[in-house]
């Protein structure tokens, strides 16, 4: 199946993406804004390729039981994207220009 070998590889570059953010967001490193922009866009343009390549080659028919992952997850993920997008353009810039940490540490007793 000629669209699988991309969609793989586009993948598993966004999970090591995503990877490579989750401890940047949760250090409050500086470049996680832009690591998480990287991952998001990457995962974005990852799903719409993999979507245009499975219509063109027709991968409907062979995909069986497996026809769960674009009917289900592929809307899912590209929620969660948008939602990613929301939260980089409206809060981050708000919480970076407040000088506020985005994730404060826990209150020491």
């Amino acid at each position: 199946m000629p669209f699988a070998y991309p969609a793989a590889f586009g993948d598993l570059l966004a999970a090591l993406l995503a990877l490579a953010a989750i401890p940047a967001v949760a250090t409050n490193w500086k470049g996680a804004r832009a690591l998480v922009w990287i991952f998001s866009v990457e995962g974005t343009l990852d799903l719409g390729v993999a979507i245009t390549l499975a219509t063109l080659y027709g991968a409907a028919p062979y995909m069986g039981p497996a026809y769960w992952i674009p009917a289900f997850w592929v809307p899912a993920l590209l929620v969660t994207h948008y939602i990613t997008f929301v939260i980089l353009l409206r809060h981050w810039k708000a919480t970076r220009r407040s000088g506020a940490v985005m994730f404060p540490a826990e209150p020491r007793a």
